[in-house]
C-alpha cells in the first residue's frame, strides 16, 4: 500500500519552510521601512534548521544579527544601506 504524499513532520520543520518564513517577514513593506526585525523560533521548527538560516543570513554581508533571549533574534541592516 502506497502513503499518501502528505508532508511529515520532519518535512514542516525543514530548512526550507524556516527561511521562507523568515523571507516573509523580512520583506513585510513595514519591515523594509525599519530595517530591523525581531523573529523567535516557533515551536514546531526544529532548532537544527531554525539554527542553521539564522548562521546563513548573519553570514550575509551589510546583515547584523543580535541575539535575544533563547531563540530570539534581531535581524538588521539600517547602517549599512545609509552609506
Amino acid at each position: 500500500m502506497n502513503q499518501a504524499p502528505y508532508p511529515t513532520a520532519k518535512q514542516r520543520n525543514s530548512y526550507e519552510l524556516v527561511g521562507r518564513r523568515l523571507q516573509r517577514i523580512i520583506a513585510a513593506p513595514g519591515v523594509q521601512k525599519v530595517q530591523a526585525v525581531v523573529v523567535s523560533r516557533r515551536e514546531d521548527e526544529s532548532s537544527e534548521a531554525w539554527h542553521q538560516v539564522i548562521q546563513e543570513i548573519g553570514d550575509t554581508a551589510g546583515i547584523r544579527i543580535e541575539r535575544l533571549n533563547g531563540d530570539t533574534v534581531r535581524i538588521g541592516w539600517r547602517e549599512y544601506c545609509d552609506a
